[in-house]
């Protein structure tokens, strides 16, 4: 059984949760080309969104729309590396996983589009 008792507890335990986070970014713009040119796409909304006339909370839905996508764009990935470390032959299941997870960043991606042209339309 696992012990709890050896987990590590505060500062520490925050300490290695980031560094674990930061780990994982690190990969991610190395090897993930959908997640480097989703994160540019944010580079480049945050001072377009300055030059729109619109109001400083419609700027922040716009900028976390696309957020929303890198986030969803690291579950897919997420998704992708858990299936592909319990098999790389061809399963149904596996299939459905992955089509899943990119299902789920095209709803994302969809959304984002709504949002902008919601706001930006006149």
């Amino acid at each position: 059984m696992f012990d709890v008792s050896s987990k590590p507890t505060g500062v520490k335990r925050i300490y290695l949760a980031w560094s674990n986070s930061f780990r994982a970014l690190k990969w991610l713009f190395k090897n993930e080309a959908a997640f480097k040119q989703e994160v540019l796409l944010l580079v480049l909304a945050i001072p377009a969104t300055c030059y729109f006339n619109i109001s400083r909370l419609e700027q922040v839905i716009l900028l976390l729309s696309i957020v929303f996508i890198i986030f969803t764009e690291i579950i897919n990935t997420a998704i992708e590396a858990v299936v592909d470390r319990i098999g790389l032959e061809i399963h149904p299941l596996s299939g459905l996983a992955k089509d899943l997870g990119s299902a789920a960043v095209l709803i994302s991606t969809l959304i984002t589009i709504a949002l902008w042209l919601t706001i930006l339309l006149p």
